[in-house]
């Protein structure tokens, strides 16, 4: 698991499908690109599975579950590669594997196995799955990590034999496609210093080449360092270095570079408090690792990054991050690579995305990764198992309108999307609906209540992918409400505040531009609608936060000359001409607003017409855009 430079610095089962798809036999890279065996562009969306690095010496959770039965939920939810770590001790005689079950008709295959044995399994019913298979040499032994790929009892010359052994035995079976070298190298570990000693370059060349004397089709991957040039990243994460001293394998086509990040719940990094955060992430990610990918010097896969996301700042940290992730057609549609941390939830301050039952899924955390997931590998019996690939996941779903008693959503299918025959429209988790497009009306519903939507694309075979990202939509007033915007302009909501019966309202607002050319900020404004209640007539607006400066808006509280239902006055937002313009689709980011009454009494916010319980961004018809004081977006009370 992650630790800090900065710490150290202040110290010191789917449908058969034909094999050659994308994700068929060994891997090699073009490019920014990662290839299959009929060189198809693969995209790594997985998932860490821990434990082999300790002193269980296999991976965790057996002792609640058949390891089967969880790598077919891995599948299941759409993660089509496991990342394995383990320490050089699985390679000692007599290492046994311990806190497994095997009552109940659980891992009884895996019962009198050494450790290595048990790895085959695992290997094996992945490749049978579909599931590929990346080892991650995490620690030297079970005691902890180290910085640099050696220590006193484990010398380089163990690495290396240990790492070869490992190529060996996985010679014959593409399942397993890479090895990553040594986990989170830090501080004395260098890049491009020239000490042999301690130039992690220098050191995966020799491991990495050690590794393709044995099995020349492996794919290597090489993280980076914390440190370079005194510039302090998270462990591993730093590769600033790699672009003026990169890795020189005897193999090409063989590296992929790889990067670790984090949120606040592993450590508060200055960036995460910036006032521009998180505007301020793509380039720091652009820097560290980003600019690899970017210039096509090489693929980058982020091996690991996550978070528990119960902050407000971690849970907008994996937002954008997943954004950054994404395939985009400036990069000929090519995109990262990565392995989320972790399945497990015994992962002290990232927790997993099983739940501490081992069983149930966190489905908040894995709706953050459904737009940068990816469909199964095909198997081409190299893992022993059939050729597998499941729908792909579909993509930007959103609320295109509402009245009283539907809901009309959108969304889009995956660019690497084969086979769907159709869509699967889930209310909560009840299915509502099919469509044979990609666009659909709910209807029957009732007037002023929200609703939840995902979407899952199926084949011909009633085979279904992971869920979309969700969406919330609330229907308008049965009391007829005003005519809907021009649809120049829209806005997304979400509640900042817990509580409707505290003494302050706290919404959170993001106006899109929803026409196809740039949106002069200057002519927008914004009106969310609320209730005075007890009389209260004077009230106080103020910005805690906007990503385009609070100085760039301005704010004041309108008193209705004829009240509504759910609404006697309204805040509205303007901008000034620094606020600049949006772009086509872009949005202005988020923006915290606070209104309270002068003498700070409660509010009663559950019937205020503007307010909902969402606590993520989503459309909102309830909050009102104008552009050059015509209605663009929303429905006025």
């Amino acid at each position: 698991m992650v630790l800090l430079a900065l710490l150290a610095a202040m110290t010191s089962v789917t449908p058969a499908r034909a094999a050659g798809a994308a994700g068929s036999g060994y891997w090699h890279t073009s490019g920014r690109q990662i290839l299959d065996a009929s060189g198809t562009p693969v995209r790594i969306a997985g998932i860490n599975w821990f434990g082999f690095e300790t002193s269980n010496n296999v991976v965790h959770g057996l002792w609640a579950r058949d390891y089967k039965s969880m790598l077919d939920q891995v599948a299941s939810l759409g993660y089509n590669t496991l990342r394995l770590p383990y320490s050089d001790d699985i390679f000692k005689s007599g290492t046994m594997p311990s806190s497994i079950d095997f009552s109940s008709g659980k891992n009884v295959d895996l019962q009198g196995l050494n450790s290595l044995q048990v790895m085959d399994k695992i290997v094996a019913y992945s490749g049978q799955i579909g599931l590929k298979v990346i080892l991650d040499r995490h620690r030297p032994d079970a005691g902890g990590q180290s910085a640099l790929w050696y220590t006193d009892s484990v010398p380089e010359s163990t690495w290396i034999t240990d790492l070869k052994a490992l190529a060996s035995r996985y010679a014959d079976n593409s399942t397993v496609v890479g090895i990553d070298l040594h986990n989170e190298p830090h501080d004395p570990a260098c890049w491009g210093c020239g000490d042999t000693s301690i130039d992690w370059r220098l050191a995966a060349e020799r491991g990495g080449n050690a590794v393709l004397s044995v099995n020349s089709k492996l794919l290597i991957f090489v993280e980076g360092v914390s440190s370079y040039n005194g510039d302090s990243y998270w462990w591993g994460g730093n590769l600033q270095g790699a672009g003026t001293y990169p890795v020189r394998l005897d193999v090409s086509d063989r590296l992929v570079y790889s990067a670790h990040d984090y949120a606040t719940s592993v450590f508060a990094q200055s960036w995460f408090s910036d006032p521009s955060f998180p505007g301020n992430m793509p380039g720091i990610w652009d820097k560290n690792w980003g600019y690899l990918f970017k210039n096509n010097t090489a693929p980058v896969w982020l091996g690991e990054f996550g978070t528990t996301l119960q902050s407000t700042t971690d849970q907008t940290w994996l937002r954008a991050l997943v954004d950054y992730l994404r395939p985009n057609a400036q990069y000929g549609a090519d995109s990262f690579q990565w392995t989320f941390w972790s399945l497990n939830p015994d992962s002290g301050d990232t927790g997993g995305i099983l739940n501490d039952d081992w069983t149930t899924v966190n489905t908040t955390k894995d709706a953050y990764l459904a737009p940068v997931k990816a469909p199964g590998f095909a198997s081409d019996g190299g893992g022993g198992g059939s050729d597998t690939k499941a729908p792909s996941t579909p993509t930007n779903l959103a609320v295109t309108g509402t009245t009283a008693t539907s809901v009309s959503l959108k969304w889009a299918a995956s660019t690497d999307n084969v086979g769907v025959t159709g869509y699967d429209v889930y209310r909560g988790s009840t299915k509502v609906g099919s469509a044979t497009s990609t666009s659909y009306t709910d209807t029957g519903l009732t007037a002023s209540t929200t609703y939840s939507y995902t979407v899952k694309a199926k084949d011909a075979a009633g085979n279904t992918s992971a869920a979309s990202n969700a969406v919330s939509a609330t229907t308008q007033s049965g009391g007829g409400g005003g005519n809907p915007g021009t649809g120049a302009a829209k806005v997304q909501y979400k509640n900042n505040d817990t509580s409707p019966t505290d003494n302050q309202i706290k919404p959170g607002l993001r106006v899109v531009n929803t026409g196809s050319s740039s949106l002069d900020l200057s002519k927008v404004t914004v009106r969310y609608y609320f209730t005075g209640d007890s009389g209260a007539t004077t009230f106080t607006a103020s910005c805690d936060y906007a990503a385009i400066g609070c100085g760039n808006i301005t704010q004041k509280i309108v008193a209705l000359s004829s009240p509504k239902a759910g609404a006697d006055h309204y805040l509205e937002l303007g901008f000034t001409s620094a606020a600049g313009s949006l772009a086509a689709n872009a949005n202005t980011g988020d923006l915290q607003i606070r209104i309270n009454k002068t003498d700070w009494s409660n509010f009663s916010e559950t019937d205020d017409y503007s307010y909902a319980t969402n606590t993520s961004y989503a459309d909102t018809t309830k909050v009102t855009a104008y552009v050059n004081g015509t209605l663009a977006g929303g429905v006025e009370p």
